[in-house]
């Protein structure tokens, strides 16, 4: 491993740190190197505050070194006002000589404008180092800019007989203890979680990352016709809701009813428009099968987490969406099998 990859390697560990927290923002580390010797880094923490590069550069103890340093970040420094300066400026402004950039920014007000004006004053700048690690780690960011809809997660649990729930409803957990708590970590990294009318009834969940103690995704549920009984969970206004209806109807604290088309040829892609337009970046799709069916239908997805519970058979009931491609990876969670699928 080159010296350049090693340092890009710390970038990406420190951007990690801001999973759940910087979103619709990426993840960025920034590491800023002097003789061999890394003397600053830092992360984008939480949307809305500073940047991993000016993180990094107030880390730094004596900024006379920053004239004859590297500056190491994942990717490429904004060159717009946000909610905070461009740090492309704030580069040049310390007269940092030396960039090496993971990969370029695909959002529009950046794009290879942040590479540019550090070009224009004569910075020396490298790209492409760990390119394909640095877009992984954000590929819900780069999927959503470039599709212009929020990064479409499908997850589930079916037996070893391919249900996802017996024909009364009655099975609510297939899936064990260890493979739901990874489930409800999953809710706290997203934007949004949602589900159909059917499994907002029949299951009642919160929707909800529990015990991880964080954030809790915006819950996005589908009831077109208003089935679902004000004393559920998902109405008790206890963390951000969507309802998408057919219905016109009042909104209340943290309960947003929002009249949708629902024919096929506009479901559900107006859901997703509405949900980019408002900053909502990936959303997790826990179900039901109709629900998780009508996006695999229309190719809407980018991956899938399925669990498989080895030792579960109904034999008959609810059958599991149609998924065509093979998954990219497996892991055994006790009883369980988890398998990652991609349609990147």
């Amino acid at each position: 491993m080159s010296d350049h990859e090693i340092y890009m390697t710390r970038c990406l560990i420190l951007a990690q740190r801001g999973l759940g927290y910087v979103a619709p923002n990426p993840m960025v580390g920034a590491v800023i190197v002097y003789n061999g010797k890394i003397i600053g880094e830092g992360y984008h923490q939480k949307y809305g505050d500073p940047h991993a590069e000016v993180n990094a550069i107030n880390s730094v103890a004596d900024h006379e070194l920053l004239k004859k340093a590297t500056l190491y970040v994942n990717l490429e420094p904004c060159a717009h006002w946000g909610k905070t300066p461009p740090c492309a400026d704030l580069i040049i402004e310390k007269q940092i000589p030396h960039v090496v950039i993971g990969c370029k920014d695909v959002f529009e007000e950046v794009n290879g404008r942040g590479i540019a004006k550090l070009n224009d004053a004569e910075i020396k700048v490298e790209t492409g180092i760990l390119e394909k690690e640095s877009l992984e780690m954000n590929r819900q960011f780069f999927v959503s800019n470039q599709k212009k809809r929020p990064y479409i997660i499908l997850k589930w649990a079916q037996t070893a007989d391919g249900f996802l729930a017996r024909e009364d409803h009655s099975s609510k957990w297939i899936s064990n203890a260890y493979s739901r708590l990874l489930s409800h970590r999953w809710r706290a990294e997203e934007a949004a979680i949602m589900v159909g009318t059917n499994t907002a009834i029949y299951d009642n969940p919160q929707l909800s990352s529990r015990d991880m103690k964080t954030k809790n995704p915006v819950r996005i549920i589908i009831d077109k016709t208003g089935k679902i009984p004000d004393t559920h969970h998902v109405c008790d206004g206890s963390q951000q809701t969507l309802i998408f209806t057919s219905l016109l109807k009042p909104s209340k604290e943290n309960l947003d009813f929002v009249q949708i088309d629902f024919d096929e040829n506009h479901f559900p892609e107006n859901i997703l428009i509405y949900l980019y337009n408002i900053g909502i970046q990936s959303v997790i799709i826990e179900g039901g099968a109709k629900l998780l069916q009508t996006f695999t239908a229309k190719n809407l997805w980018d991956e899938a987490r399925v669990f498989t519970a080895k030792d579960v058979v109904f034999r008959k009931g609810v059958l599991v969406p149609d998924l065509k491609n093979e998954p990219v990876k497996s892991i055994d969670i006790l009883n369980d099998r988890l398998s990652f699928y991609s349609n990147l």
